[in-house]
């Protein structure tokens, strides 16, 4: 269980994916970039359009049944990409591996990049910004929800203090 919470802002994604995107410029040109499904998509659309790609696919892995995590297994295959030789797979995290291992195997000649990388997972991509610890839950703005609270005088709360 995580024990700490990294929380990522729209502002922060942007940028972030734009670092990516100039750490993987030298290696251009890319036939095409596909998202893993579904957190990758963002960040590869942002990437794509720094890097001018077009072609855009995706490959979808359920590795969880209910709550509980299980095998993984692609639901959605990227076959546009073939082999992978000559795109970018690009996730918004690598965690576990789990994934990651599984999409490596199924695109072998692609360049696998992520956002943010925790230690059990670091060694599966190829490039990333920003390493995380394991036991860090990263929430991506497409977790959250902006919240208008009211100011105090107006009978707003200020997260749970006494009043």
């Amino acid at each position: 269980m995580a024990t700490q919470y990294a929380t990522v802002t729209w502002d922060q994604l942007h940028r972030d994916a734009r670092t990516l995107a100039r750490q993987l410029m030298p290696l251009m040109p890319f036939r095409g970039v596909v998202a893993i499904t579904r957190g990758g998509m963002i960040p590869a659309a942002i990437i794509a359009r720094e890097l001018g790609c077009r072609v855009m696919e995706t490959i979808s892995v359920v590795s969880y049944d209910e709550e509980q995590q299980g095998d993984p297994v692609i639901v959605k295959q990227p076959d546009a990409a073939g082999n992978g030789e000559g795109f970018l797979v690009v996730d918004d995290l690598v965690d576990s591996g789990v994934t990651a291992r599984l999409v490596r195997e199924r695109l072998p000649k692609a360049v696998f990049a992520c956002l943010y990388a925790k230690p059990k997972g670091r060694d599966l991509t190829d490039h990333f910004v920003t390493e995380v610890s394991q036991d860090t839950w990263v929430l991506f703005p497409w977790d959250t929800a902006p919240l208008f609270v009211p100011p105090l005088v107006d009978g707003g709360r200020d997260g749970g203090a006494a009043a």
